[in-house]
């Protein structure tokens, strides 16, 4: 879609972070915007400061893990402009620890807005893109479905599947002969509040005793857990790119149709160490993104 103004832009996590950023970037050329989140005051924000820059707002209170949540931003959208016509499936949230130690909730918990959110918003988006035989669907996965490192199972699994699955479907349209693109981002450290993602983190799927998530720095026994290491997480989050940049990137793979966008050099050069041993026969590396 090399025209944006006037079109319609569905992002999920759009309250803040790349989600945010993506919202600027495309209402500065012209969008109207739909925003759903799950983190209500964060997202009343958000919309506020979108409308006194100009921008046409509406916004849905969303758990992108449920479909009828991702229903709900779909009525939302077409209620309020009647089309759709780029969705980003970027609502995502951050968990781990070591995997013998994470119960079954950590991992649905993960999985179900990494990869369900992903899941449902291609379901139920796809159909109107397809019929109005126009549109960009965006997933939001991470060099981390590249690479995968210790002590992020579930986030790993979650990203590396988004990535599959985007593959899928950018096959699929491409065989079908359709109009509508596909893009799948892998960025690597990025300026977030993903390191806080245990504050949206539903009651139903809370552990009674959480269990060396990096997030919250306990262990199984109610003990911090290695301080410099929980240290260093934050400290590559903050110290990353800024989401408008980010933001720039993925403006750029939709008028451009682009599939891949990864945002970090210094992810290419992990990617090429891991696929060449990979290709060796090796075992796999140890590398930061």
């Amino acid at each position: 879609m090399e025209d944006l103004a006037g079109k319609v832009a569905v992002i999920t996590g759009g309250a803040s972070g790349i989600g945010r950023a993506m919202a600027e970037r495309f209402a500065a050329d012209g969008m109207k915007l739909v925003l759903g989140d799950i983190e209500e005051p964060a997202l009343d924000v958000a919309a506020a400061q979108l409308r006194s820059a100009g921008a046409e707002v509406v916004t849905a209170v969303v758990d992108v893990a449920k479909r009828s949540g991702v229903e709900h931003l779909r009525d939302t959208a077409l209620d309020a402009f009647g089309a759709v016509h780029l969705v980003c499936n970027n609502a995502g949230v951050g968990g781990g620890g070591l995997i013998n130690t994470l119960s079954d909730t950590d991992w649905e918990w993960v999985l179900g807005v990494n990869l369900w959110g992903i899941i449902y918003g291609q379901s139920v988006f796809l159909p109107l893109l397809l019929e109005q035989k126009e549109g960009h669907i965006v997933n939001t996965a991470s060099v981390a479905g590249l690479i995968a490192g210790p002590f992020m199972g579930p986030y790993n699994a979650s990203k590396a599947a988004a990535v599959a699955v985007s593959e899928t479907l950018f096959q699929e349209l491409k065989m079908a002969g359709t109009n509508v693109g596909v893009s799948v981002l892998c960025p690597a450290w990025v300026a977030t509040q993903i390191a806080k993602s245990s504050r949206n983190r539903p009651a139903e799927l809370q552990d009674p005793k959480p269990v060396n998530t990096l997030t919250d720095g306990e262990s199984t026994d109610g003990e911090s857990t290695d301080a410099g290491m929980v240290a260093m997480l934050h400290d590559f989050i903050q110290s990353g790119m800024a989401p408008a940049e980010v933001a720039d990137r993925v403006h750029r793979a939709v008028t451009g149709k682009e599939f891949w966008i990864v945002t970090h050099d210094s992810s290419r050069e992990a990617i090429s160490a891991r696929f060449d041993t990979l290709l060796a026969g090796g075992e796999p590396p140890m590398v930061m993104p």
